[in-house]
């Protein structure tokens, strides 16, 4: 069988040699037909290609697949479905900047655009010939496949035979086992055996993988080298470098390989963005079910990881980095670590809300609002509509405000700002031992050398900004973009980030506006259930309507943010990266919080009072808090806007879109059409990958956890079952990510990461502000200071008797404002006087009628004394929870330690080596020429007893 690296088996339907690529024909000298190599396949083997994961051999895997667009000149059909193929920038600009467009003959009297398509396609295909026969001269081997049953796609499929695979992981200093195994260092006698009792308790939640197996010894690693292959166990080349490490490996030299014509020098990112390419993607190891299924990694990870039958297992960690590369390892294992901390924050929450519920009944100013026999007189909520009402009809809201607004409340804030530094104290150690166990020690030199790749984009751009100097006459070394280049797209970030912040804003005050009318409106209604109702009823739809616009926003503000990204132009992925995190986390957050916020900390402080009310276009009356605080309405909007996102955006959403985007793409390749012809014969493994939803990256993945450990640790103090309705979200969640990836996605390139990079930087800095914020809740926007001034300054018993009607100042109804007093001012049944609203100012007979008292600058002060004691306090112990937690766990800092030495010795010792080698030779050199002048010695005895000693 002809193994030669320049091979390249071109199908033909007819038998006969199908000759594609002259020049490819000409390297390789010969092409062979795929009926001779059928006839050399054992049936397996055939087996095996059939199932497109090999080369039409049967030996050399598929490590990677590109795509592009057929189109065959004699079918004018194929034309027009190739026109409909946008014609990017790029593209446009290449074809005019070549000379003279290569070509094959056009058809007979084309039309003009017709001539146009193929010249675009022609285009195409010439860079596609050159690409790929750099790529073989890269020594990657080629195998095209245009008679697929899909129609309209060519693959072609690309194998890294093994000298390949050496050099290319020599260059990016690839960590692999060697040969040398050490004994892993147990802690000690009582630590081993309770870890052995917890292993035997929590076995049943470890799913059955190889990877989850605790083993004593672990095989010393090393950078590949191919001088020092003798230290690597090479005796299964096959499996060496597995799928994982094999497809990162042509990538690399995908992204190496460049394509020169028009001048210009294009990779395979700019090739994919002009069209040359559709896609370019490597394979999934197998089927993941039906009948006959040959047991392969991704079949484990659908069975033991992404089924909802296995939701409370362990992640298999292990084989989600050796499957999917250490970066999505690392977001799997973090996600893990998140929601097993937020068991015990759910557990504390949920008796935080208990002791709500069973304290309503002890709480006095609860008691006093519910008692019908203190008759105390409310001022209207509204002007003119709205009349006066009596206090104990806010007894249902009052009782409610108790559940989240309790003595409990303050400690459940410490508790969750504690919980937050555990948090990130725990996943960094986890991170260490991960970098330990999957050979991350040291990455820091191959990170840097990752951000050289140039974007697709920038080279375009460079491209053009060459192109504008050549037609000047301007001659620079090398073309490269400047701040000045990027100074139009900086100005339009900053203004596009300012009007998207300002939208926002304004939709919050048309919700607000919409409270105000409704209200009002629901007031003059003749149905007594719904004026009983107004304050629930307004709540809750405005609370849905802000989820909605939230909602909506998100995806408007998800596109702005990758627009305003890419007219920066970074130069590499991983600064795209960076950026696009950045805009994107500050306007979803932004949009998320700021109807929250709102509620928080300026919804009934801007009222006034009556007589003097603010008004809103001189005819909409800002709205107040009920009688029982606006911590209720807060507790309504946080848990119908986290619930909603996450039910309907982190998990409809991200069943749906994927099925939809599958369903479009078979449409449009009208696959329809083949289903008689599917049910034949199956697909090939790369194109059913096709199909498949091409991977976008893990900021999304990311966005939506840091959105909701936000909700989880910001407004905590006013939702204490936060975190257990993220708790049972995240259980779905992983499950629902996992079964994305193995079964909706195109398998993504495995890409190395030591941290979850700027993710890790933003989880510190909500952590941070979560503690501020929720000083700031419990401190203005809960009862929590009002009622321990009144108990120590102002209670005559010490008691929280007479608290509500301390709260409670006196209005005169003679000084309302002409048109604002209520049209049925008797609905009570009698004539009011004097009534009440809540708030700290001096009564109408003082000499100083409705100024504040000296009871509001009393608790003002106890307000801002909280904040600064509560903040320092708790940013203090979070310090010391720091400090105390070392970053790296003492078993893998001394693992690390022995790694070295033992790598060390293991060096010395190949030197001894080799200098004992070199002397022996030196010695035999010596007693050979000694033996040329004295026959009489004996050189062969004084061999033997040189190797002895050696």
């Amino acid at each position: 069988m002809m193994t030669n690296e320049r091979y390249s088996a071109v199908p033909s339907t007819d038998k006969e040699v199908d000759i594609i690529n002259i020049k490819g024909i000409e390297e390789i000298g010969y092409v062979q037909q795929d009926s001779i190599l059928l006839n050399c396949l054992t049936p397996e083997e055939t087996a095996q290609c059939r199932h497109g994961l090999y080369f039409q051999d049967g030996e050399r895997r598929v490590d990677y697949v590109l795509t592009y667009q057929v189109k065959k000149p004699s079918s004018s059909r194929a034309r027009r479905h190739s026109s409909r193929f946008t014609d990017n920038a790029l593209t446009r600009s290449l074809r005019r900047t070549r000379p003279q467009a290569r070509s094959a003959k056009p058809d007979p009297e084309p039309g003009p655009q017709e001539t146009s398509a193929d010249h675009h396609e022609d285009d195409k295909r010439f860079r596609r010939e050159e690409f790929e026969g750099n790529l073989r001269e890269m020594g990657l081997e080629l195998e095209k496949d245009e008679d697929g049953k899909t129609p309209g796609v060519g693959f072609v499929k690309i194998h890294a035979p093994w000298n390949v695979l050496c050099r290319e992981a020599e260059f990016m200093k690839l960590k692999m086992p060697t040969r040398k195994v050490y004994e892993v260092k147990q802690s000690s006698s009582v630590m081993e055996k309770i870890n052995t009792f917890i292993s035997k308790v929590t076995d049943p939640l470890h799913p059955n993988v190889e990877e989850n197996r605790i083993e004593n010894v672990k095989h010393l690693s090393h950078p590949f080298s191919r001088e020092k292959q003798h230290l690597f166990d090479l005796s299964d080349r096959d499996s060496f470098f597995d799928s994982k490490t094999r497809s990162s490996i042509v990538f690399e030299v995908l992204k190496r390989t460049k394509c020169t014509k028009s001048k210009f020098s294009m990779g395979i990112t700019s090739l994919l963005g002009s069209g040359a390419y559709l896609a370019a993607y490597p394979l999934h190891d197998g089927d993941i079910d039906g009948e006959n299924v040959e047991p392969n990694d991704r079949k484990l990870l659908y069975e033991e990881w992404a089924s909802y039958s296995v939701f409370y297992k362990y992640q298999p960690v292990g084989l989600i980095r050796k499957y999917f590369g250490e970066k999505i390892g690392l977001y799997f294992a973090w996600l893990g670590v998140y929601t097993q901390m937020l068991i015990p924050a759910s557990l504390v929450g949920v008796f935080v809300f208990l002791y709500g519920c069973v304290t309503v009944d002890d709480d006095i100013p609860s008691m006093e609002i519910c008692d019908s026999r203190r008759n105390i007189t409310m001022c209207p909520l509204c002007d003119r509509v709205c009349s006066y009402w009596t206090l104990n009809s806010a007894c249902g809201t009052a009782r409610a405000s108790h559940l989240f607004d309790n003595p409990a409340t303050v400690f459940f804030s410490i508790f969750m700002a504690l919980w937050a530094a555990f948090f990130m104290e725990h996943w960094k150690r986890r991170q260490m031992r991960l970098n330990y166990e999957w050979d991350l020690t040291g990455f820091e030199e191959e990170e840097e050398a990752q951000k050289d790749h140039p974007r697709a984009e920038y080279e375009f751009r460079v491209m053009q900004k060459s192109l504008k100097k050549e037609h000047k006459a301007q001659k620079s070394e090398k073309e490269k973009l400047t701040c000045r280049d990027r100074c139009p797209a900086y100005m339009t970030n900053i203004v596009m980030m300012l009007l998207m912040i300002g939208v926002t804003f304004a939709i919050v005050f048309g919700v607000i506006l919409y409270r105000i009318s409704t209200k009002a409106a629901l007031h003059m209604s003749s149905n007594p259930t719904t004026r009983s109702n107004v304050r629930l009823t307004v709540k809750t739809t405005a609370a849905i309507i802000n989820l909605v616009v939230i909602l909506i926003l998100d995806e408007v503000y998800g596109a702005v943010a990758r627009w305003l990204t890419a007219l920066e132009v970074p130069k590499t992925d991983k600064s795209f990266e960076e950026r696009l995190i950045f805009k994107t986390f500050i306007l979803k957050f932004v949009n998320a919080f700021t109807p929250i916020i709102y509620i928080a900390f300026f919804r009934g402080r801007l009222v006034g009072r009556p007589g003097s009310y603010l008004y809103v276009f001189e005819s909409y009356r800002m709205e107040e808090c009920a009688h029982g605080g606006c911590l209720m309405e807060l507790c309504i909007q946080l848990s119908i806007t986290m619930l909603g996102k996450q039910l309907i955006q982190n998990n409809l959403f991200e069943i749906g879109i994927p099925k939809l985007k599958k369903l479009i793409r078979y449409i449009k390749s009208k696959r329809s059409a083949f289903q008689e012809e599917e049910r034949e014969k199956k697909l090939q493994r790369y194109e059913t990958d096709f199909f498949l939803e091409p991977f976008a990256g893990l900021t999304p993945e990311y966005m939506e956890m840091i959105i909701q450990f936000g909700f989880v640790t910001l407004f905590v103090a006013s939702f204490p079952l936060a975190p257990l309705f993220a708790l049972l979200n995240n259980i779905i969640e992983i499950r629902l990510d996992a079964k994305k990836f193995v079964a909706e996605l195109r398998r993504p390139v495995a890409a190395r990461a030591k941290d979850i990079g700027i993710w890790y930087n933003i989880l510190r800095g909500v952590a941070k502000i979560a503690v501020i914020v929720n000083a700031f809740v419990i401190s203005f926007t809960s009862d929590f200071i009002p009622r321990l001034v009144y108990q120590y300054m102002f209670s005559p018993d010490g008691s929280m008797h007479g608290f509500v009607n301390h709260t409670l100042s006196y209005f005169n109804v003679s000084h309302f404002q002409n048109g604002t007093a209520p049209l049925e001012p008797e609905i009570l049944g009698f004539s009011v006087d004097i009534c009440r609203y809540k708030d700290y100012r001096e009564p109408p007979w003082s000499p100083t009628p409705y100024e504040v008292s000296k009871q509001f600058w009393a608790v003002l002060a106890a307000r801002l004394a909280f904040v600064i004691v509560f903040q320092n306090v708790v940013m203090l112990m979070s310090d010391v929870v720091d400090w105390i937690i070392p970053d790296i766990p003492k078993d893998i800092s001394v693992q690390i330690h022995k790694e070295k030495i033992l790598m060390m010795d293991l060096f010395m010792k190949e030197e001894q080596g080799k200098l004992q080698v070199l002397d022996n030779l030196t010695v035999d050199g010596e007693k050979e020429n000694s033996s040329a002048h004295s026959p009489q010695l004996r050189p062969r005895a004084v061999s033997h007893t040189q190797s002895n000693s050696f």
